[in-house]
């Protein structure tokens, strides 16, 4: 069996090399952002049992490019990369690290916020040019103000106790998530999304990106939103149709928006967001802190190594888990029949 554990992306964490290396193991890396070709082909040479998902989609191509594949640990909980059905129908668990970057991207996402609402921006950007722009300005305080939680996993729980400390009311929406995730927090609880909009000041995203989510912050969801609005995404680019969200910030419906994602990355160079000032932009860094670095890469490593030697892994992390058993079971009649 190789040694060999497959980085889709150009770095990973010492702390997390160190750990491939304490069980006897090399890492070989793809290029950032690699096509589903490359990935295949280095899966190919180097024989790698598993994968530690970063950049680039794992899909059933890749996955037949490499028969001795025994696990796929993504670098974080964003698994719309990593084609969960083939995965499952090829005995392939698919791991995230659930939790480990919450803190870093929390912080990211209140400091769009902050960023957006306070118009920080287009004041420097004024003040370096020349313009004191203080006459006549009028800024917006948002203690006592709505936030919404769009999905209630770790990451929208801890943004919701930052956002706590800035005096903001917090509703969420997850029709997955247990009552005990929102009472904990005092999170008032929304029945649909059409009320979480309707009532959301400041909208903030954290549900993953799947065929029923994509879109989910489209023309008829915006227009709920009360007037001069903010949307802050930190998810994935694409539960937000772009064309729709730019409209209501030009329109005057929504008063700005703070992104860190986008619906393709990286956005093409004459992307429209590029052009309207009142969208504050980050290419997707809100989890690339040094200590969540630390947390997520030893997680997705450590996931590897529990699934290699046959240790638990907790239910949780294993997010195909239902596929899984589901491919498993047709096998299994089979050999009750015989």
């Amino acid at each position: 069996m190789s040694k060999t554990i497959l980085v889709t992306g150009p770095d990973l964490d010492p702390a997390a090399a160190q750990l491939v290396l304490d069980h006897g193991y090399q890492t070989v890396h793809t290029p950032a952002y690699a096509d589903s070709a490359v990935i295949s082909q280095l899966l190919q040479e180097t024989g790698a049992v598993g994968i530690v998902s970063r950049m680039g989609r794992v899909d059933a191509e890749v996955m037949d490019a490499g028969p001795q594949l025994r696990v796929i640990s993504k670098h974080g909980v964003g698994v719309d990369n990593i084609d969960l059905q083939a995965a499952a129908d090829r005995g392939i668990p698919v791991l995230v690290a659930t939790g480990a970057n919450a803190v870093s991207v929390a912080e990211h996402a209140i400091a769009l916020l902050l960023a957006s609402v306070k118009r920080i921006l287009p004041l420097d950007a004024g003040l370096r040019a020349g313009r004191w722009e203080k006459p006549g300005f009028s800024g917006r305080e948002i203690a006592g103000q709505t936030m919404g939680l769009m999905g209630m996993g770790s990451i929208a729980q801890a943004t919701g106790r930052m956002a706590k400390g800035l005096g903001l009311n917090l509703i969420g929406y997850d029709p997955f998530a247990p009552d005990s995730a929102f009472e904990e927090l005092g999170v008032t609880r929304c029945a649909t999304v059409e009320d979480l909009c309707a009532q959301s000041n400041i909208l903030s995203l954290h549900c993953p990106l799947t065929e029923k989510t994509r879109q989910i912050l489209n023309a008829e969801t915006i227009a709920r939103m009360p007037e001069g609005s903010y949307v802050v995404n930190t998810a994935r680019g694409g539960l937000i149709d772009e064309t729709a969200l730019l409209d209501a910030i030009q329109s005057g419906h929504l008063a700005g928006a703070g992104l860190d994602t986008f619906a393709v990355e990286p956005p093409a160079a004459d992307h429209p967001f590029f052009a309207e000032p009142r969208i504050v932009l980050t290419p997707h860094i809100g989890g690339v802190t040094r200590q969540a670095g630390v947390r997520v890469g030893v997680d997705a490593v450590r996931g590897i190594f529990q699934i290699i030697d046959g240790q638990p892994v907790p239910e949780e992390r294993i997010v195909n888990r239902k596929m899984l058993a589901a491919a498993q079971a047709p096998a299994a009649q089979v050999k009750e029949k015989q």
